[in-house]
């Protein structure tokens, strides 16, 4: 699902009305009956039901009008609640203003502090939020912040035109206060905010629907942003030939485990099996090798010498980079620790190795203690894995900052430091080098639970052997180790394990190939509607 920036919205929109020639009034009368279309699905007939539209300035205001119309056609009792006088509606907004006025639908101006009083959230059964759009840029306060929390208080459904109200579009972070929505109908093309926390918290339920705006105009928009969901990463998943064998599926080496930290090299190696590795090698420590040749049963280990903690280390590196012949892709990281003579391993595999290689976990805090050694001579793919802590330590800034900056962050690591950057978290961030960007739509708070990373690593090293290239790989390995959570938290919210997400691996590939039969659902489910008949 590609994603559209604020200001690429807007010319889109302006491409379409001026270029194309369909008229701006005609995309909101579009917009509201959609939106109509969808609230009705959601909730069930509106018939009698008293609703409350708030509406702002701007195009997203005049969308309110168009909603409150064709709710009064199916019967609602609907009341209008515009935050700007009368001078402020203009445009488009201003003749549908004009409608709804001609066929006497009540308007209540809530101009300041004084119009609220007596108006009451709870005596509405449904809430419409058409107060501001993705042109937002400023911080919600004064008499609008009030009434986003009056809105917030109600006990009723909100629904949402486009965005909540006090999203940043392209951030997801909120502008002081926002509406927390139950539904989001958006138009044309979803938004990052829609996908990026906090901002995910607030959309709820997310509907993207048609308004007119022709596919082309979409097309040439030069969007670089994605939500991955199950449409965007099927066409990754191939049926395997009858003929095919574990050489054709590739054969991956894992650097990883130390003395304490073996379950992270084991669950790594699991996810790449899982994910359907046709081999996997890990370089394991003699010290530790009856360990993970005991728990490790369908891979394969290479004993070398390993430093005090058990971790390979410098001495290890002709044997590792001779292991590396004949394997597609390798993954470092998960467990080493950061003894020196490991870092000095870690730095000399990342900057040398000539097959693509997934950097994770303890190699991560390596390379960041000497952001010189992210420098390499190598020309193969480089993949980081950091969760928001590692990712500050890579680029010297707060976790803070970077939660708040999670889309440009990437991008700007993976730009300059030539990578492919999965930025872990709710809402995982893949950056490539080109500025490419993909936030991904699976995946659950039961998620938050040591190992997780480890199986990730695994699945996208997985998928790389396999032959995909890094960003089908990252993006698909993101969006099924999220999927596969998804279907364990149908059990329960919380306590699966990373080693159970692993195991859900093959059962969410199989539910992607199936993606023929999901296509024909989507196809029905996003019919043109008729709100006559939700």
């Amino acid at each position: 699902m590609k994603l559209a920036r604020a200001e690429q919205m807007r010319r889109i929109d302006r491409t379409a009305i001026d270029d194309i020639g369909i008229p701006g009034s005609v995309l909101m009368e579009n917009a509201g009956r959609q939106t109509v279309c969808r609230l009705c699905r959601c909730f069930g007939e509106v018939k009698g039901k008293k609703i409350a539209v708030f509406a702002g300035p701007g195009n997203n205001g005049g969308d309110g009008f168009v909603v409150a119309r064709h709710l009064q056609q199916l019967g609602a009792q609907v009341r209008v609640f515009p935050l700007v006088g009368m001078e402020r509606i203009k445009g488009d907004a201003a003749v549908h203003f004009r409608i709804i006025s001609k066929l006497h639908i009540p308007v209540h101006f809530l101009l300041g502090p004084d119009d609220l009083q007596g108006l009451e959230p709870e005596s509405f059964d449904l809430i419409i939020d058409a107060l501001f759009g993705t042109g937002l840029q400023r911080q919600i306060e004064g008499h609008y912040a009030r009434v986003i929390e009056m809105i917030n208080r109600a006990s009723c459904p909100v629904v949402a035109v486009d965005l909540p109200s006090g999203l940043d579009s392209d951030t997801g972070a909120i502008c002081g206060v926002a509406v927390k929505a139950h539904l989001t109908v958006t138009f044309g093309v979803a938004k990052p905010g829609h996908f990026v926390f906090p901002g995910r918290e607030m959309v709820g339920q997310l509907e993207v629907v048609d308004i007119g705006i022709p596919s082309q105009v979409v097309a040439e928009a030069g969007l670089t942003c994605e939500a991955l969901d199950r449409e965007s990463v099927a066409p990754f998943v191939a049926r395997r030939p009858a003929n095919s064998h574990k050489g054709t599926y590739g054969h991956l080496l894992v650097v990883a485990g130390s003395t304490g930290k073996t379950g992270a090299a084991i669950l790594s190696c699991q996810g790449a099996l899982r994910a359907g590795a046709g081999l996997v090698s890990l370089c394991a420590a003699r010290a530790l090798n009856a360990i993970f040749a005991s728990a490790l049963h369908e891979a394969m280990t290479i004993p070398v010498t390993g430093g005090d903690d058990g971790a390979p280390a410098s001495r290890d590196a002709e044997l590792i980079f001779a292991a590396m012949e004949g394997k597609q892709a390798a993954v470092a990281g998960p467990g080493l620790g950061t003894a020196a003579e490991t870092a000095e391993l870690v730095k000399r595999i990342y900057q040398q190795a000539e097959i693509a290689l997934l950097v994770d976990a303890d190699a991560l805090n390596i390379l960041a203690a000497d952001k010189g050694s992210l420098t390499r001579t190598a020309k193969a793919a480089r993949i980081l894995t950091p969760h928001p802590g590692e990712m500050a330590r890579l680029t010297g800034k707060s976790s803070l900052f970077i939660q708040q900056n999670r889309l440009e962050e990437a991008r700007q690591f993976a730009g300059q430091h030539n990578v492919y950057l999965v930025l872990k978290g709710a809402g995982t961030i893949v950056a490539a080098p080109d500025g490419t960007l993909a936030v991904n739509a699976s995946g659950n708070p039961g998620m938050a639970a040591g190992g997780m990373g480890d199986v990730l690593a695994g699945i996208i090293g997985g998928f790389l052997v396999q032959g995909l290239d890094p960003w089908a790989a990252c993006c698909l390995g993101v969006y099924v180790h999220g999927l596969a959570a998804d279907r364990l938290a149908e059990r329960g919210p919380c306590g699966y394990l990373a080693s159970e997400v692993a195991e859900s691996v093959p059962s969410v590939i199989k539910e992607l190939l199936n993606k023929e039969n999901y296509a024909l659902r989507k196809r029905y489910h996003d019919k043109e509607c008729d709100y006559r008949h939700p």
